[in-house]
């Protein structure tokens, strides 16, 4: 992580995400820029949570981790998209891993500014409100799109979410099992499902690392991307 000491930038995103009466003048001194690189740790599961973070660029994935070590990816995020919020709300312990899956660049603010200044701020609620119902439900329709669509959509969208245009399209280090769980189905079917995308052109595989070789192959068998949470910028904000 860096932070990048850039006013004039912080100025952009908060007009280009109409973020301006979010956070109000009060607040804006306390704001900061801060930049992850691909596999960069944002906050980590069972820390103490410390900072609200909204992500103005990039992509991030969140999993949790069980006791015995295994790792369960979540979800994945794009702008805009708030971290720390559930944990600002609740005073709890930082609740799910968030890393960066490309380049990413975050605005940032201690949660002791928020409370000096945005804990009235109706504004700034109403904002957190926006983002925790957007949670809940994407959660929900990601629960039905597991239920409702073949193996074949879901994997199309897991690709296109855990992979990016901008980066090397490679799915590397990522457990097969976790997308299984991840999506909703057994290792076995999962495999097939591969060896079936890579007869198609979709994917190649080589030693345990998946390329996405069509992305618009995928887009086009995934129909939306159910596993990512898109909120348009021109979004109207109180």
């Amino acid at each position: 992580m860096k932070e990048i000491q850039d006013r004039e930038q912080l100025k952009h995103y908060l007009r280009a995400f109409q973020l301006e009466s979010v956070f109000h003048e009060p607040l804006r001194p306390h704001l900061s820029l801060y930049g992850f690189e691909p596999g960069d740790l944002i906050c980590t599961q069972g820390q103490a949570a410390e900072y609200l973070y909204v992500l103005v660029h990039g992509k991030l994935k969140i999993y949790t981790t069980s006791s015995e070590g295994k790792t369960l990816v979540l979800s994945f995020k794009t702008p805009l998209e708030v971290i720390g919020d559930v944990e600002y709300v609740r005073g709890t312990p930082i609740l799910n891993t968030v890393e960066a899956v490309t380049s990413v660049c975050m605005i940032g603010v201690h949660y002791r500014w928020l409370h000096n200044y945005g804990k009235d701020h109706a504004p700034l609620l109403q904002f957190l409100l926006e983002i925790i119902t957007q949670k809940f439900y994407v959660k929900s329709n990601s629960l039905s799109f597991n239920l409702m669509h073949p193996v074949e959509v879901r994997l199309a969208s897991y690709l296109l979410s855990v992979t990016s245009e901008e980066s090397d399209s490679r799915l590397e280090g990522v457990s097969l099992s976790d997308a299984a769980n991840f999506i909703g189905t057994s290792y076995r079917h999962l495999n097939r499902v591969i060896r079936q995308f890579c007869i198609q052109g979709l994917v190649e595989r080589h030693k345990g690392i998946i390329v996405v070789k069509d992305r618009n192959g995928l887009s086009a068998l995934a129909g939306h991307n159910i596993y990512e949470n898109h909120r348009g910028k021109g979004e109207t904000r109180s």
